[in-house]
Parts: C-alpha cells; sequence; structure tokens
C-alpha cells in the first residue's frame, strides 16, 4: 500500500505478540467465507448474508467474530444466525458478535454459521461519488476496517478463502477477488448478479469487491496469468494506456521473485482513500493514479509488489508490518534498478534515507515497535523506506546473490502463511551462512542510525589523509562505512572502506596527492545522517 499523502499515519498495534487485539485467532480458524451482498442506489444500506466456516482450535461454547454494530445512523444489525439450519442465540455488541453454541465444539471440528445482517457501513466499504459523480462502491479494509461491513476474524494472521455475490444494479460492473464463475442479468430487468470466487487462502484485509460504470481491458497476459484494466468509463482511454503498465511489472517480479500467487491480476481505478490498496488480485488505485501519462510506474510497482509480500506472505501481527511495506517499498527499487540503471536506484535511496531522518526527527522508534498502542495509526517511514533501507544493507552485508535467493527463499517458505522478523532472518542465515543476529537486533529491533561527523587533514610529508569518523547519536552502531577521495572537479582519485564500531574511528589512507574533498558512502550503501 502506497499512501496518498507520502505516508503520513503512523503504524501501530497494542500488544507484544499482535494477539491482544484480536484474541480469536487463538481459538477460531476461519476456512472460508462467502458473502451474499445486496448493493442499491436508494440508499447506502446493504443487505448480507454470510457463511463463514470455522475450524475450531479448542473446546468453546460461545466464539466472536469482528462486526462493527450499529451506532447511530451507521453499523449492521444482525438478523440472524443459524448453524445446520436451527437458530442460534448471539449478542452483538460494540465491535464483536457473540455466537453462543448448543453444544460446546471440541479441537479441529468444522462448522458452517450462516449470518444475516444490514446497515450503513460507518467504513471499511466506501459509497461516494467518483470525480464524475458516479455513484461507486469500493471495498477498502486495511488494516482492520473489513469488520465495518464484514462478519469476520479481522487480523492478518487469519486467512481463508473468500467468495463474493453481488448484487446490484445493472449499470454497475463488479470486481472482486479470484475469478469471475457468474454475471447473470435478474429476471426484474434491473439489477444483476456477479459472483467472484477465491480459492487461495487471503487475510482479511486484502478481501474486497469494487462496483462502478466501469470499462474494463484485457491489458495482456503474463504466463498464463490474465492482466485486466478496470476504470471509469470517461477515463477509458487515458486508464488503458497508464494500467498496461502492470504487463512487464508483473512478468519482471515473477522472474525474479517466483510464480504469481493468483490466477489474475485486475488494475482498478477506485475511490480509495490510499495511493494504492494491494488488495488481491484486484489492486485499488486512487481515482487521479489516471491520467494518461503513464508516470505511476512506481506505484503500480509497489501494489503488485505486495503480491507476493503482504497478500500472499504476510506479517503475522501488525508490529511486523514491515516485512510487507518494505518488501513492496525495496522491490519497486530493485524494479527501478533494472529499468533505469544504478543511478536511479542510488536516487531512490537517496530519497528514501531522507525520509527515515525526518520521520526519526518526529519520533526514535525501532521497526518493530512493540510500545504503540493505537491500531488506527497505521502507516510510517520506519514500516516503509527504513525497512526498505534495512533490505538495500542486508543486500550488501550477504551479497547479490545470496540475497536473490534469501528473498525467493523466504517467499516460497512463506507463502499462502505467515512470518515475523525472526523468520525472514533465518532464512537469509541460511542462504548466506552468517550470522544476523546482530545486523537484525541493530536496524530492526533498536531504534535510531548512525548520525557521523567527519574530520580529516592531509600530511603531505607522509602522503597520507588522516582523519576520524565520529557517531554522535546516544549508541554507536557497527558498520561498514565506504569513503572517496575526490579531486577538485569532483573526480573519484580513490575509494577506501573503514569498519566502524566505536563512539570515534580514527583512520590513515595512502594517497599521493592531497585531496579536494573525502566523501562518506559515495556508492549510497548505508542509512546514515552526516552532521
Amino acid at each position: 500500500m502506497r499512501s496518498l499523502f507520502l505516508l503520513l499515519a503512523l503504524f501501530a498495534s497494542n500488544c507484544a505478540f499482535g494477539q491482544a487485539y484480536n484474541p480469536q485467532v487463538q481459538d477460531l480458524d476461519v476456512q472460508h467465507y462467502r458473502f451474499a451482498l445486496t448493493f442499491t442506489d436508494q440508499n447506502n444500506s446493504i443487505e448480507g448474508e454470510a457463511q463463514v466456516r470455522i475450524r475450531f482450535k479448542r473446546s468453546l461454547s460461545q466464539f466472536q467474530l469482528d462486526l462493527v454494530g450499529r451506532n447511530g445512523q451507521k453499523g449492521m444489525s444482525v438478523g440472524q444466525v443459524s448453524l445446520n439450519g436451527s437458530k442460534l442465540e448471539f449478542k452483538h455488541t460494540g465491535e464483536k458478535l457473540s455466537i453462543n453454541l448448543p453444544t460446546p465444539s471440541q479441537a479441529g471440528e468444522t462448522h458452517t454459521f450462516i449470518i444475516t445482517y444490514a446497515g450503513e457501513p460507518a467504513d471499511g466499504l466506501i459509497i461516494d461519488a467518483n470525480k464524475y459523480g458516479e455513484r461507486t462502491f469500493f471495498g477498502d479494509n486495511w488494516p482492520n476496517r473489513a469488520h465495518h461491513w464484514l462478519p469476520c476474524v479481522d487480523h492478518p494472521s487469519d486467512k481463508a478463502s473468500v467468495e463474493f455475490i453481488v448484487t446490484a444494479p445493472i449499470k454497475y460492473q463488479v470486481i472482486g477477488n479470484g475469478l469471475q464463475v457468474e454475471e447473470s442479468v435478474l429476471l426484474d430487468g434491473l439489477n444483476k448478479r456477479t459472483h467472484w470466487r477465491e480459492t487461495v487462502n487471503l487475510p482479511t484485509k486484502v478481501m474486497v469487491v469494487g462496483a462502478a460504470p466501469f470499462s474494463v481491458q484485457l491489458a495482456g497476459e503474463v504466463r498464463g496469468i490474465p492482466i485486466t484494466s478496470w476504470v471509469f468509463s470517461k477515463n477509458r482511454d487515458e486508464g488503458f494506456l497508464d494500467y498496461s503498465l502492470a504487463v512487464r511489472v508483473l512478468d519482471w517480479f515473477v522472474e525474479h521473485i517466483g510464480p504469481y500467487p493468483y490466477r489474475k491480476l485486475a488494475n482498478v481505478q477506485s475511490k480509495t482513500r490510499y495511493g494504492g490498496m494491494e488488495n488481491a488480485s484486484n489492486i485499488f488505485y486512487f481515482e487521479n493514479s489516471v491520467n494518461g501519462k503513464q508516470d505511476k510506474e512506481a506505484l503500480i510497482a509497489h501494489e503488485i509488489a505486495h503480491q507476493w509480500f503482504g497478500n500472499s506472505a504476510s506479517e503475522a501481527n501488525w508490529f511486523h508490518v514491515w516485512l510487507s511495506e518494505s518488501f513492496a517499498t525495496y522491490c519497486t527499487d530493485l524494479y527501478w534498478e533494472h529499468r533505469f540503471g544504478h543511478d536511479a536506484l542510488a536516487e531512490r535511496m537517496r530519497e528514501e534515507r531522507q525520509t527515515v531522518m525526518r520521520y526519526a526527527q518526529r519520533k526514535l522508534a525501532p521497526i518493530v515497535d512493540t510500545t504503540v498502542t493505537d491500531i488506527n495509526q497505521v502507516l510510517n517511514a520506519n514500516s516503509y523506506q527504513k525497512g526498505a533501507w534495512v533490505l538495500h544493507m542486508l543486500r550488501q552485508e550477504i551479497g547479490d546473490d545470496n540475497f536473490r535467493e534469501g528473498v525467493r527463499t523466504y517467499y516460497a517458505r512463506y507463502a499462502g502463511s505467515n512470518a515475523l522478523t525472526r523468520d525472514l532472518q533465518q532464512v537469509f542465515e541460511e542462504v548466506s551462512g552468517k550470522s544476523l543476529s546482530a545486523f537484525f537486533q541493530q536496524w530492526v529491533f533498536s531504534p535510531g542510525h548512525p548520525e557521523l561527523k567527519l574530520d580529516w587533514t592531509y600530511n603531505a610529508s607522509k602522503k597520507q589523509v588522516e582523519g576520524s569518523i565520529t557517531q554522535t547519536q546516544a549508541k554507536p552502531f557497527t558498520f561498514k562505512l565506504e569513503m572517496e577521495a575526490r579531486n577538485a572537479d569532483c573526480k573519484g582519485l580513490e575509494t577506501k572502506t573503514i569498519e566502524v564500531g566505536k563512539v570515534k574511528e580514527t583512520f590513515t589512507w595512502p594517497l599521493e596527492k592531497a585531496p579536494n574533498s573525502v566523501i562518506l558512502d559515495p556508492g549510497t550503501k548505508l542509512l546514515f545522517k552526516q552532521n
């Protein structure tokens, strides 16, 4: 996901292992959702019937699903809950739907519950006019907003297959996860039924449908995967041109990460609040992403990278969201390197480094920050740009070949599943044969970054540079630092790499001629600030 306003919000969760927010994941494993929904133009209320197949992890006489209840005019009201045709007792308060079982479940048992409900969503399903004044419906679930309109276990560690059956006025085209299995005009001639089914398990954050007056085009195929563009009809020509970039992006990621995890890719102009939302197999982009200039290639790459990282290989709890966002950010950087060369990558990394520095001035925190408490603040530069820098430095630490193998191995191992940062560390240790505990502790689990002061002079009699590197931040880091001596024309005379691990490191550097300047990190390999 890319924030429309350059990631202004903050990432958060509220327990050390990510489960206090949603304890159902300790009790339940949802296997499949089947949501039958009715949209209308008469008002903003929806009607729904959810079939939820649940495997119980332990004996329970009552369990809970997440569903925002009615509060004033908005929220969902549950009409009935049933099991095998029999009505069940339930209580719906706040954001929890508590369901009583007629007899306690046993560990390993699987049951399908049917929940009928209706109401106007306060969030999650965005019902709003697009920029042309046309009424639209778009799911916008990230991070935990699915339960505003879908009864579910709204946590990334509980994955399930899903199908959506949407009844809506005939003017709407409906897009959803997976493959379309039906589109039928109903006998009244006014409404249409559209059925999408995804058999791959997904986290709820990327389970959505969208409905609008779309124009739809097959942009191309990559290794048998159809790539389509869904754009507002009045943006048809510009949208088809802009979203066609997805074909070459997807092809490159399949080649460098692994098989695409889904059976189609739809790129959709939408009303998402974000710059892009990586919904599984149907990415929603902000409506002004379409302009006919093909200038959103980086955004498209970021969201497509999420299909592997975040959607398929997902973080096990919100504290480790960098496993989604940093991978999508750095995969975009790598794609940019492929498209435009190393200098273009270096420029992106320098920009991302400045973003990290600005964020650190506001809040100095580790990437995995278990102290935050507000789930509504979900994005920050640590989760995106600093994490991307960690991957970039890890690439320098273990070498290009090991890094590529580590990325492919990590994805293959956790595709369709969930991981924590230690799982990623273990994979890279396996492929590189190196212990990376100190690296991850310093860059991921500790706050801050090196802040360096360089002092140097040239000793003409000894023909050498004599200098020191001083770390001015509170706790010293350990890292390799590359320096380059340059002449008056800013041309490189020679490079030197030193090991830095103390508050102050001194060095000597034999050089025949006095340099005009000494530049730190000429290859853009280190996350640091120079004072």
